[in-house]
């Protein structure tokens, strides 16, 4: 994956994608011109091996794709830009919403370096508490929510 990352930076593309690269321990994993973008968080941890299942890989999507949920909705566009943070194909922490993709893909690192630090609450969109897996997040982004657990 690491590669990609190279691999974009040395293409080049405007100062202004150059200037919203993925912050640390983020990859850049889909950029279409104009279009979306897609960062995954770690995908060296994500893996049955290190605790963290590869279906929970955290991923935050900006999108000016409508996010209706009937059929064929994605495919329209829109004029909002959506940066979505999910932790699972079912489970998004965050949804903000910006006018312009700029200012979207800006949004999206921040949150993304927000997340990396452990100051994104991921245990809130749980309805099913998966403490062991989110006790391993926590350790991997730096958070210390499952200590603080402890002291409740």
């Amino acid at each position: 994956m690491t590669g990609e990352d190279t691999a974009s930076e040395s293409e080049g593309g405007t100062a202004s994608e150059r200037d919203h690269g993925p912050p640390a321990g983020w990859t850049l994993w889909n950029d279409e011109p104009r279009g979306r973008r897609i960062l995954v968080f770690r995908p060296d941890v994500f893996n049955e091996r290190e605790g963290l299942p590869a279906a929970c890989l955290p991923t935050i999507m900006v999108s000016n794709r409508s996010r209706a949920r009937r059929p064929g909705a994605s495919q329209l566009p829109t004029d909002t830009w959506h940066v979505v943070l999910t932790l699972e194909p079912e489970v998004e922490a965050v949804v903000e919403s910006y006018e312009r993709r700029e200012a979207a893909l800006a949004g999206a690192n921040d949150l993304a370096r927000r997340f990396a630090a452990g100051d994104v609450d991921y245990r809130a969109p749980y309805q099913v508490p998966r403490e062991a897996y989110l006790d391993r997040l926590d350790e991997v982004t730096g958070g210390d929510r499952a200590g603080e657990a402890d002291t409740e």
